[in-house]
Parts: structure tokens; sequence; C-alpha cells
């Protein structure tokens, strides 16, 4: 199941911005993290793909969702300027971000090439 996250749960999950200036991941598993906002059409179609995702790759990846509306201060860290935008946070290497709506097959892709999970 995909979870939401705060500002506090984004500190303590994924990354401590207000300690470190170099990126420096805190979670046990890669992760995915969803810039969204509840208003958004192609949000709206990741979301049960994401929550399919959750399913298959549990124990393996933790997937993530930021509603940009509720949590500006993540949306603008990140630069968030068009939505869905997906993060996508391996274990020990720099996140990267893709824009827009993913079918099934292109997350699992990304998964498999950013995150080194199959």
């Amino acid at each position: 199941m995909t979870e939401h996250l705060t500002k506090a749960a984004f500190i303590a999950k994924v990354f401590d911005f207000e300690k470190n200036k170099d990126w420096s991941f805190s979670g046990e598993l890669p992760c995915i993290i969803d810039f969204y906002a509840d208003w958004c059409g192609p949000c709206k179609m990741v979301a049960p793909i994401l929550e399919e995702l959750s399913e298959e790759y549990k124990g393996k990846i933790n997937i993530y969702k930021v509603d940009t509306e509720a949590e500006r201060e993540l949306a603008g860290i990140f630069g968030i300027r068009s939505i869905p935008s997906i993060l996508f946070v391996p274990k020990n290497a720099q996140p990267q971000m893709a824009q827009g709506a993913l079918p099934k097959e292109g997350f699992k892709e990304l998964i498999g090439n950013i995150l080194s999970v199959n």
C-alpha cells in the first residue's frame, strides 16, 4: 500500500534536507515518491498503478505519495513544476525524476533500471 508523506515523515524516511546539503538517503528500501495533487487527472491515472506496484514489490521497495498542495515546501525543494512527477530513489545512488503519467510497464522498467529491483 502506498503511504502519504508529510514533511516530518519525509525527513525521517527519505532525506533530512534540513540537516544535510548533500543527498543522503535514510530509508531501508529503495523507494518511489509520487508528487501529485487531488485535482490532477494524470495523477488519478497513476494512483491505481502505484497501488498495484506496491503489492507486487512489497518488501523490495516502498512507494510514497506527496500531496504538492499540502506539502508545498517539499514540492519546492524538489523543483516540482508539473505533476505527476515521480522520484525514483535507489538505496546507494542519486535519485532520478520522471515526469508525467507512466504506464505500468514503464514503471517496472524504471524500477529495474534505476532502483535495481526485479
